[in-house]
């Protein structure tokens, strides 16, 4: 794990705190728009602000 690069959120760049609770990181929201493509963070405040975005599969580009 010492080599991966830390979590961050793709809409306002917050990075997760790897030492938090575990209850914070299962807050934080992974997504891919194909199969292969790198995985793309939201962390809670992010995701709650375009949760209606990601249940109609809006592409990112247009929230």
């Amino acid at each position: 794990m010492t080599d991966q690069q830390p979590v961050s959120c793709t809409q306002c760049g917050r990075v997760r705190d790897e030492r938090g609770s575990a209850i914070d990181a299962l807050a934080w929201m992974t997504e891919r728009d194909r199969p292969g493509d790198a995985p793309r963070w939201l962390c809670p405040r992010c995701a709650r602000a375009h949760v209606r975005d990601i249940e109609g599969k809006l592409p990112s580009e247009y929230w």
